[in-house]
């Protein structure tokens, strides 16, 4: 775990450039153009590049060396934040639409190449544990980055904010360059050659038809893409209403909750579940989920302020929770199979983010923030209901059916998909 512990820092510094550019290139965006359309077209932009990106970083990941995938992504993306820099006034607003494809897609990259390669660095048993780090790294970068954004901008400007993300990402491809680690299996010994060729052919009717509850865990999560881009929306209004004269003081402090919760619990998770060899499985994964969009509802019901840094508190456990658990149950799959499916699985996400992005904005323009966020984060808990009944009637059969291929002893391309060990709650 040494070498992946540094791989995580090196990773949380590049996360930590890329939430604070994240505010300082959408308002930099603006200041260029004058134009709140142009603003929202980039958002629009990098949001459609990450959800495309999800399914093209699958086949890349499948098929090349993992670590030099990330090196690359990296590095490009620091060539790309140089070339604004030196770049003269007039050409900069196409070249910032070049940069939020770039970014978009090669933030997708990085993401799907990493999460596929955690079994390999760390080994089947630890990736429970690394996942927690991994993500607890991330959660410390976003608070750090949001939180100096307003700062770095306002005392150094944008340049500086530009230059200092730039020097995060070689930090980061440094980092990944030097370390002697493994992002890929040697062989796959136990996965019939069949089962490679199906892995090529690998999409979402292949999982559907090979692994329907992967299928369905996937759905949940760009579900929850709707839910958590309404609530980002909400806040900030929300947060207007309770106190105008100070808007920022409520989103702060539940973001700093939040954070709080799922550092804690994604800590607490990887520990537990590294000392029992057994991670929970599809059922604690919506009974997780259930428990985070009621925590994000429960936020907008105009509770008094320590109730409602509770639920946000509960809502950031469940999140990082959940995401463990999801991770860890995708990195089951066979490494031929590993990278198609996290790459399916980011393009839902993202998509479910964008979409929500925009209908939910529309709607808050024209409802409050408890009926819109409780409608978006409802879906999910709806879904996840559904899913549990399904589990709990069915659970046995559908665990022969997940581990099969939905019970196709023929159907050799997906049998490997799910394991034993992803199947307790």
């Amino acid at each position: 775990m040494g070498h992946f512990r540094l791989l995580v820092v090196g990773n949380g510094i590049s996360a930590y450039g890329s939430y604070l550019n994240m505010v300082a290139l959408n308002v930099f965006v603006y200041h260029v153009s004058g134009s709140a359309l142009v603003a929202g077209l980039f958002m629009a932009v990098r949001l459609v590049t990450n959800v495309l990106a999800g399914f093209v970083a699958g086949r890349l990941v499948s098929g090349h060396d993992r670590k030099r995938l990330m090196v690359g992504a990296d590095l490009t993306q620091a060539a790309a934040l140089l070339l604004l820099l030196l770049s003269p006034d007039a050409g900069r607003v196409p070249l910032l639409f070049a940069l939020a494809v770039v970014t978009g897609a090669c933030s997708t990259l990085s993401q799907v190449a990493l999460r596929s390669s955690v079994p390999e660095i760390v080994g089947p048993d630890l990736r429970t544990r690394a996942n927690g780090l991994l993500v607890t790294g991330r959660s410390l970068a976003m608070i750090a980055g949001f939180a100096s954004s307003g700062v770095v901008v306002a005392g150094l400007g944008y340049h500086y904010a530009f230059a200092l993300d730039a020097a995060t990402f070689v930090v980061s491809a440094t980092v990944l360059f030097l370390l002697p680690i493994r992002t890929r299996a040697t062989a796959e010994p136990d996965v019939p050659e069949s089962e490679g060729k199906g892995a090529a052919e690998w999409g979402v009717r292949f999982l559907l038809r090979t692994a329907p509850l992967l299928a369905v865990m996937i759905a949940v999560r760009a579900v929850d893409g709707l839910g958590s881009s309404s609530h980002n929306v909400a806040l900030p209004i929300y947060s207007d209403s309770l106190n105008p004269g100070h808007p920022a003081t409520f989103v702060s402090q539940f973001w700093a909750t939040w954070a709080l919760g799922n550092i804690v619990a994604q800590q607490l998770c990887g520990r537990f579940m590294t000392k029992g060899r057994r991670s929970p499985g599809e059922r604690a994964f919506a009974v997780g989920s259930c428990v985070m969009s009621a925590g994000f509802i429960l936020v907008f019901c105009g509770l008094p302020t320590v109730p409602a840094i509770a639920a946000a508190l509960i809502a950031g456990a469940a999140d990082g929770f959940t995401e463990i658990v999801y991770v860890t149950r995708l990195q089951a799959a066979p490494d031929a199979q590993r990278g198609r499916l996290f790459g399916l699985s980011a393009s839902a996400e993202n998509t479910g983010f964008g979409l929500g992005m925009v209908v939910s904005a529309f709607l808050l323009d024209h409802f409050a923030p408890l009926p819109v966020v409780s409608v978006f984060h409802g879906c999910a808990i709806v879904l996840c209901l559904v899913l549990l009944a399904v589990l709990f009637r069915r659970g046995p059969e559908l665990a022969r059916r997940g581990k099969n291929g939905d019970g196709a002893r023929g159907t050799t391309a997906g049998r490997d998909l799910p394991t034993a060990e992803g199947h307790s709650a």
